[in-house]
């Protein structure tokens, strides 16, 4: 794998996380919003890295048997899909958004539960953002060892 690769498997893991924050900040800033339900972002990888995937496409490659295959790898953002756990049910006959018998529901976001996904995403947004510092610092120490 090449420098410009690297740079571009963390500049996307950075754009994933980075939307992956947002979803979450989206939730949080949601938490009293009757009938908002909470949003779970799905991530994919690029490559199938599972044991049945890589046997596979080394079953492909006849001459080179017993060696691993080249990954890309990354990750990808594959939408977001609705939380199925219900809010509680509150009886307000005025609200706006009450129901005919005059319940609304509240929202279905658990707050620790998204700052604690949000965490997790700012750890890897950070990670992601290391490895293309990493990678540009040893892309101009190649440079200044090549003068």
């Amino acid at each position: 794998m090449g420098i410009f690769e690297s740079i571009d498997i963390g500049a996307n893991a950075l754009k994933v996380h980075g939307k992956r924050i947002d979803v979450h900040a989206k939730n949080i800033a949601n938490l009293d919003t009757p009938n908002y339900v909470r949003k779970i972002p799905v991530l994919n990888a690029t490559d199938d890295i599972s044991f049945h995937g890589i046997m596979n496409s080394m079953k492909e490659d006849v001459y080179g048997v017993g060696s691993l295959p080249y990954l890309q790898g990354g990750v990808n953002f594959s939408g977001v899909v609705e939380d199925p756990t219900l809010g509680e049910k509150i009886y307000q006959p005025g609200h706006p958004d009450a129901d005919e018998n005059g319940y609304i529901r509240t929202s279905n976001v658990n707050a620790m539960v998204d700052i604690a996904d949000a965490l997790m995403a700012q750890r890897a947004y950070e990670a992601n953002l290391a490895l293309v510092n990493i990678t540009k610092s040893m892309a101009q120490r190649a440079v200044e060892i090549g003068r």
